[in-house]
């Protein structure tokens, strides 16, 4: 399967709830101010937002578009908009700038973070690059056992410490082991802090401040993993985070689970934070570079660009 046809399995379920609507809405007729303001109220229970459906819907207007228009029309104007919208926070992680290149990965619980690095791990490793973990969600033994478990699968080295232990303590060795092993890529993976906890934030913070007693550049990247399933709770999540962990860039996953994709258009509206890859499935190879023109035609259902 190539890369758009998995990116459009992925939003499908997003883009049959915006097509069949958009369907009812346009049929074959004008874009008059009422059709316009049903465009509008579409896009904003698409999860897009209340900022970027507006923008959309105004810049539509000012085509001043004569006569009818179709459902296929509107969707290439629709792609065209979001593309826009989207094309700013297109940007790929270059984790090669620095050796060993540092991330830390961060999220609430459930939002795949320990997955989203296993499936890392396997592209970096398969650019010829060199790869250690650290597991850092130290409260929990699953999240331990688990990235271990993606580490055997893909060969790489896994820094763990017992259940419990102490977070900061196992960042600052696994950084001590990637330097003096000549690691390329040391991936963190910390506890899903829930944005209200106010201890585990703190402890995020301390997280990198201990790194930083080592080297003051680290981390190189700190990435925020986050559920596309939560509609806009995901926002809100993203705002948090932006203090707490220095957020640096996004990964959005489980896109294939919901139809809520309109969310990631809102919070790089909110954010203007970089989205480096995006999740529509369980496997390695649906972890994909995030490209904003791919993105807005397979969100609106249309073919992707020749």
């Amino acid at each position: 399967m190539g890369i758009f046809d998995r990116l459009k399995t992925g939003l499908s379920r997003s883009s049959r709830a915006l097509g069949e609507n958009l369907g009812s809405i346009i049929g074959r007729r004008r874009l008059d101010k009422e059709t316009l303001q049903e465009l509008e109220e579409l896009l904003i229970s698409s999860d897009l937002g209340l900022s970027a459906s507006a923008d959309i819907i105004a810049n539509i207007a000012q085509k001043k578009i004569e006569g009818d228009v179709s459902e296929a029309e509107v969707k290439e104007m629709l792609a065209s908009e979001i593309t826009d919208k989207l094309t700013p926070h297109s940007s790929p992680l270059n984790p090669y700038t620095h050796q060993p290149y540092v991330i830390l990965m961060t999220g609430v619980n459930g939002a795949g973070k320990t997955t989203t690095i296993g499936k890392l791990a396997n592209k970096f490793q398969s650019e010829g690059k060199s790869v250690m973990l650290a597991a850092g969600d130290t409260f929990r033994a699953a999240a331990i056992e688990q990235l271990t478990i993606w580490g055997e699968r893909a060969n790489v080295p896994v820094v763990t410490t017992k259940q419990g232990g102490d977070a900061a303590g196992l960042a600052f060795d696994a950084l001590q082991q990637a330097k003096t092993s000549g690691t390329d890529i040391l991936m963190i993976d910390t506890a899903g802090r829930l944005q209200s906890n106010t201890d585990l934030m703190a402890e995020l913070e301390k997280i990198i401040r201990v790194l930083r007693k080592i080297d003051p550049n680290v981390p190189h990247a700190s990435l925020l993993i986050l559920d596309a399933t939560t509609g806009q709770n995901a926002l809100a999540q993203a705002e948090i985070f932006q203090k707490s962990a220095e957020t640096s860039g996004i990964i959005m996953t489980k896109l294939d689970g919901t139809a809520r994709g309109g969310v990631l258009v809102a919070i790089a509206e909110r954010l203007h934070l970089p989205i480096h890859y995006i999740g529509v499935g369980e496997t390695a190879e649906d972890l994909l570079l995030f490209d904003a023109s791919s993105y807005a035609r397979a969100l609106v259902g249309l073919e992707d660009i020749a």
